[in-house]
């Protein structure tokens, strides 16, 4: 349980949870692999729209996963966004391969697909190409995928896309198909953590459209064990399949998503309603080429016209018993990897983004009374009561 009176993210039940845990107990699988992980793998595949699918212990271990089919190596670069959480980059890491840190742009808080491609273009003429691309799909909103996939096409470089944070996201505007985050690159990931719209309490899944690639990473995930009698293992794996339980939970979950992302961006309304003609108060834009799930409902406090700042107000919230976080910290800024001396490709975006940004509370069971209350809150530290 959370120790704050209105927490950040907090699980949703569905009230089949229960019922599905009982069903896997009593056919005593138990252990990883089983029925339910088979099932929860095709039902979120079909759910995804197609594809093949195979549920990990975290996103982050499908991340990782991602990259080693996609022949991620020691020495090898890899693009990636710096507004985002350490596991989008940490697996790179784990293979030894060095992070180049891409800058967000203004109107999703994504990765910039302009200095992507700038990026690409200079490294391609110079025979420098990065072995992958990360994109991070933040707070529930897809990056601009198109120009993205263009550009990384262009030169042959293989693109993953980071939904951890954006289960249930959409993009395609008028006249254009529509396609789920997650299934637009070569690989996609999601987590499962219990702050996500759709929670496992831990785990994650990968999918690609090409079979070979997921059953590549299935073999990785079992301890790259051969399909002989005895242990064989003529390459390094791991130990990433989900449990069974875990399984059984998540195909108790995965019918309401839909529910849930229309329940995030109904508190989302409700906090636009409830800040409407606050001065220096702005949200995270929904961006014009799909469908933000509003996982997490972020605004941006300008100092200067707020009479405020982030910390200030977060503070504020905090003695209310409110939790609210700030805006990832930019991976460039991050001791560990500025030791190291990675590098970046701009970042004053991410940077403003940081200092001006605050997550609030978003859970999809938040009633319209706390959102009001946390309006409310916001409101007496603007206007300086």
């Amino acid at each position: 349980m959370s120790r704050f009176p209105i927490p950040l993210s907090a699980p949703h039940l569905t009230g089949d949870e229960l019922p599905a845990l009982r069903r896997a107990i009593e056919s005593n699988w138990i252990a990883p692999v089983g029925p339910e992980v088979d099932a929860f793998e095709a039902e979120f595949a079909e759910a995804m729209g197609g594809g093949h699918a195979l549920a990990t212990t975290s996103g982050t271990a499908a991340l990782h996963l991602a990259l080693r089919v996609l022949g991620v190596a020691a020495g090898d670069e890899v693009l990636v966004s710096t507004l985002t959480f350490c596991a989008s980059v940490n697996p790179v890491l784990y293979l030894g391969a060095t992070p180049v840190f891409v800058d967000a742009e203004r109107r999703s808080w994504n990765m910039d697909p302009a200095l992507l491609a700038q990026e690409l273009d200079r490294r391609g003429r110079n025979g420098q190409l990065p072995a992958a691309v990360i994109v991070v799909h933040l707070f529930g909103q897809m990056a601009e995928m198109n120009p993205i996939l263009e550009r990384c096409r262009h030169w042959g470089v293989p693109v993953v896309e980071d939904a951890a944070e954006a289960l249930g996201a959409r993009y395609g505007s008028a006249g254009d198909p529509v396609r789920w985050a997650g299934t637009m690159g070569d690989v996609g990931i999601f987590s499962f953590d219990g702050s996500k719209l759709l929670t496992t309490s831990m785990g994650g899944m990968l999918v690609s459209p090409r079979r070979e690639r997921v059953a590549l990473a299935r073999k990785l995930a079992r301890q790259a064990r051969e399909p002989v009698a005895h242990y064989e293992h003529e390459e390094m794996g791991y130990n990433y399949r989900m449990s069974n339980l875990l399984a059984a939970f998540g195909r108790a979950q995965l019918p309401a998503l839909d529910q849930r992302v229309a329940q995030r961006r109904a508190v989302f309304d409700a906090y636009r309603e409830g800040l409407t003609g606050l001065p220096g108060i702005h949200f995270q834009p929904e961006a014009s080429w799909g469908l933000h799930t509003r996982w997490l409902t972020a605004i941006q406090v300008d100092p200067e016209r707020s009479g405020t700042t982030r910390e200030r107000l977060r503070t504020r919230l905090l003695s209310q018993g409110v939790e609210s976080r700030p805006v990832w910290k930019p991976m460039h800024q991050q001791p560990v990897y500025r030791r190291l001396g990675f590098a970046a490709l701009g970042g004053a975006v991410a940077d403003e983004l940081f200092e001006e940004g605050l997550c609030l509370p978003s859970s999809s069971s938040l009633s319209p009374e706390d959102v009001q209350g946390i309006c409310a809150i916001i409101r007496q530290e603007v206007s300086g009561d």
